[in-house]
C-alpha cells in the first residue's frame, strides 16, 4: 500500500519518548486517517484508535472515559507505553481543554500516553490547539497529493494531473468525468465549506462565502481585485468581508489569493490577489468544462497548466515554510516569486504557444532573486518541476 511522506514522520515520533501530542493536520480527504493506521499497523507500541465520530458533541466526559480506559489497560497488562489515537476530536465541545486536563495528568503521574489526535476539520482543529494546548503539541501537515504520489499510487499521468488534480478518492473515477465532478462537489467542497467553515467560523453571508469560493476557483491563475468580485456577486458586502472570507479559504487550504511581491510588506499586503487553487480539482469541477474542451485551447490549458504550478508551490510552502507571492510592473509580470529568509527565487511558467514576457529579467535587475527559471516550454518540464525538491532551490 502506497505510504505517503508523512508516514514516517508519525512512526518515528511514536518510536521516541513522549514529549508532545502529535497532530495530524490537513485538507479533507488527503489521507489522515488512512496514513495514521498505516503506523498503527506497523509498530510494535500496543495502541488504542476511537473516533468521536457518533459521539454527541456535548458528551464531555467521553475523552476521560477513553483515556481512564487506556490507563487501565496499561495497568492490567504491566505496560510501559501505549499509544492513543482520537479521529475527529474536534466534535466533542471545549476538547481542546479536556486532552488538555488528561495529558497533563499522564505527564504529573509519568503515565507514557502517546497522543494523537486529528480531524476532517482543519479550521476546528487549530482553534482547538490555539486555545489550550499551547506548548504541547507539534504538527505534522498533510497536503494535497502531489503528482509523484498519484502517478506512483494510481499511475496517474502529468496531463490527467494538471486537469484532475490530486484527490486519492477520486482517481478511480477519471474516466467518468460526470461521476468525477459530483464526488469533488458533493463529497469534498460541500463538507469543506458547510462543515468546515460554517460551523467554524462566524461567516454572516454564507452565499458570499460560497460564490467568492466558486468566482475564485474559476479564476485560479488571475488577476482580480476584491472591489471588481463585489459587482459579480449577488449578495450584498463589502471588501473587508470579502477578504476575510479569502482568508478563511486559505487556512482551509481550498483558495489563495497571492499577493504581489514588494520590497515592504504594506506594499505587499495591499495589492490585488491572484487567485489559486489548492488543487486543480477544485477548478475543473467548477470551470463546466471537458478534459478534452481544456486540453485541445491552448490558452485555456495553459491556465490549468499555471494554477497546477501555483498549487504545488502553495502545497510544498506548508511542509518546508515558504511564502508564495506573483509580480507585475504594468505589462511585465513572473507567475510566481517564492521567498524564505530573504532569498527569492522567480518561477514563470510557458505553456504551448504562450508568449513569454520581460518579467524575468525585469524582475531580476530589480530585486537580484537568488535564481530564476521557466517551468514549460523551453525550461524544465512541467512535470520534472513538480516532482523535484523545491528545498534544493533554496
Amino acid at each position: 500500500m502506497f505510504k505517503k511522506p508523512e508516514y514516517k514522520i508519525l512512526k518515528e515520533r511514536l518510536e521516541e519518548k513522549r514529549t508532545r501530542i502529535q497532530v495530524i493536520s490537513g485538507p479533507r480527504q488527503v489521507g489522515k486517517s488512512t496514513m495514521v493506521k498505516q503506523v498503527l499497523t506497523d509498530i510494535t507500541i500496543p495502541y488504542e484508535y476511537v473516533t468521536a465520530d457518533n459521539v454527541s458533541p456535548d458528551n464531555n466526559t467521553w475523552i476521560n472515559e477513553v483515556w481512564e480506559s487506556v490507563r487501565a489497560r496499561m495497568v492490567f497488562n504491566k505496560l510501559h507505553e501505549y499509544i492513543l489515537v482520537i479521529d475527529e476530536v474536534h466534535k466533542i465541545d471545549n476538547w481542546s481543554e479536556a486532552i488538555k486536563r488528561e495529558w497533563d495528568m499522564d505527564t504529573f503521574n509519568d503515565t507514557d500516553i502517546k497522543v494523537v489526535l486529528l480531524g476532517s476539520s482543519r479550521l476546528l482543529l487549530k482553534d482547538g490547539l490555539t486555545e489550550s494546548l499551547a506548548g504541547r503539541y507539534e504538527t505534522i501537515h498533510m497536503t494535497h497529493w502531489t503528482f509523484r504520489e498519484m502517478h506512483e499510487a494510481f499511475a496517474t499521468d502529468i496531463n490527467q494531473y494538471i486537469y484532475f488534480g490530486g484527490y486519492p478518492g477520486g482517481a478511480t473515477l477519471m474516466n467518468d468525468e460526470r461521476r468525477w465532478k459530483s464526488y469533488i462537489k458533493e463529497s469534498i467542497i460541500a463538507p469543506a465549506i458547510k462543515k468546515d467553515i460554517l460551523m467554524t467560523k462566524n461567516i454572516f453571508k454564507p452565499n458570499l462565502m460560497q460564490q467568492l469560493f466558486e468566482l475564485g476557483c474559476v479564476y485560479s491563475g488571475e488577476e482580480l481585485s476584491l472591489n471588481k468580485i463585489l459587482g459579480q456577486l449577488q449578495d450584498a458586502g463589502n471588501v473587508t468581508t470579502l477578504a476575510n472570507y479569502l482568508t478563511t479559504l486559505d487556512e482551509s487550504r481550498l483558495l489563495a489569493g497571492l499577493y504581489k511581491y514588494a520590497s515592504d510588506n504594506a506594499r505587499k499586503y495591499n495589492s490585488i490577489p491572484k487567485f489559486m487553487t489548492y488543487n486543480t480539482a477544485l477548478l475543473t469541477a467548477q470551470s463546466g468544462m471537458t478534459f478534452k474542451e481544456v486540453f485541445t485551447t491552448p490558452k485555456l490549458w495553459g491556465r490549468w497548466v499555471e494554477s497546477c504550478v501555483g498549487a504545488y508551490l502553495l502545497n510544498m510552502a506548508d511542509r518546508m515554510d515558504f511564502k508564495t507571492f506573483y509580480w507585475r510592473e504594468r505589462n511585465d509580470e513572473v507567475d510566481f516569486i517564492i521567498e524564505r529568509d530573504r532569498k527569492v527565487i522567480a518561477i514563470e511558467v510557458k505553456s504551448g504557444k504562450r508568449q513569454m514576457n520581460k518579467g524575468i529579467a525585469v524582475f531580476k535587475d530589480k530585486f537580484s532573486p537568488k535564481m530564476s527559471l521557466i517551468v514549460g516550454t523551453g525550461g524544465i518540464s512541467v512535470a520534472d518541476f513538480i516532482d523535484a525538491d523545491i528545498e534544493a532551490l533554496f
